[in-house]
């Protein structure tokens, strides 16, 4: 893309008066940066993704009130986090971690381990164990 082409659409970015730093090529075929005020396609393409992403937070915190998950999904979702990372930031087996997701084991796991899950989390044991914020 050459640099008067580097789109400056009136989106989300431009609105918090924020620009992205995008490369093109300069009158003389050299890659420059140049800022934009955002990109109508990739405005849409990002409101998408965080609809789904909001979609998947309010489906695991309906399983966890009806009791099938437990709270460790849902801060789990709220975070953008899967199994094997949240395993990895907790220090524990990412089996041990898909255990802990069900209600009746969650319900048996010890303080230390709790605080380790709220940590991550950055909330107190008493959120994650008192229910959803």
């Amino acid at each position: 893309m050459k640099k008067d082409e580097v789109p400056q659409d009136e989106g989300s970015l431009a609105k918090k008066n924020v620009h992205e730093l995008c490369y093109a090529v300069d009158e003389n075929g050299r890659y420059t940066t140049v800022p934009s005020r955002g990109w109508e396609v990739k405005t849409l393409a990002l409101n998408e993704s965080l609809e789904l992403i909001e979609e998947r937070i309010a489906a695991t915190k309906t399983a966890v009130i009806a009791g099938q998950l437990s709270p460790i999904a849902y801060f789990m979702e709220l975070n953008r986090m899967d199994i094997p990372l949240l395993a990895s930031y907790v220090g524990i087996h990412r089996w041990f971690v898909k255990r802990h997701l069900h209600p009746t084991r969650f319900r048996k796991l010890k303080e230390k381990t709790l605080r380790k899950y709220a940590d991550v989390f950055g909330i107190t044991v008493e959120q994650l164990t008192s229910g959803l914020c």
